[in-house]
């Protein structure tokens, strides 16, 4: 894939609740062109496919992802209050990117197939939460899982799906989306804090 100029990617992203509503099997390109204004023959220049666009779009959200959680893993406190952190910013940009989550529900095995998509899928969510677990289970404020791997998939397992159901049927109109974060973090921390 070459690379994207920003006026493009911009304009990519017009095209999610088209991808959410319809899915990606049923989306087809010249539907992605009319929706952009990006020309047929242009998106075909920087991708090979619907799949790729919607890989890309993916990429760049699992970027940003990334870049916020290195800056949440630098707060003060414990494991525990950076783990808050790092996965209030995964929920955050998850629900802000509605749409995204929404195509991905359907789509995401289709689009995570380049290695380049799973090194920034682990960069965004697993390693994160890996090293966050090893930090807590030394200094005491979570709970030792004895395999902090396993330990990330169990906290990232069910953040991205209940984050992408909530893109599918939304919560409640009086929960803000805060609240779908802070619900979801204080699940997954009454199973990590140390017992006693």
């Amino acid at each position: 894939m070459r690379s994207v100029p920003a006026q493009i990617a911009i304009k990519l992203h017009q095209a999610l609740p088209l991808i959410a509503e319809q899915g990606l099997e049923q989306t087809k390109i010249d539907e992605i062109a009319d929706t952009t204004g990006v020309p047929k023959a242009t998106l075909y220049y920087y991708f090979s496919g619907k799949e790729e666009i919607l890989a890309f779009l993916f990429e760049d959200m699992l970027t940003a992802i990334a870049d916020e959680a290195k800056v949440a893993m630098e707060i003060e406190g414990t494991s525990a209050d950076r783990l808050t952190a790092v996965v209030g910013v995964q929920i955050r940009r998850l629900v802000e990117n509605r749409d995204l989550s929404a195509a991905l529900v359907g789509d995401l095995g289709r689009v995570t197939r380049s290695s380049a998509l799973v090194e920034s899928l682990q960069a965004a969510f697993y390693s994160p939460i890996e090293s966050l677990l090893i930090e807590g289970a030394a200094d005491g404020s979570l709970r030792d899982t004895g395999n902090p791997m396993l330990g990330s998939m169990a906290v990232i397992g069910p953040v991205i799906i209940s984050v992408l159901m909530t893109a599918i049927v939304p919560p409640d109109a009086d929960e803000p989306d805060d609240d779908v974060a802070g619900d979801l973090i204080a699940i997954i921390l009454s199973g990590l804090l140390p017992r006693g």
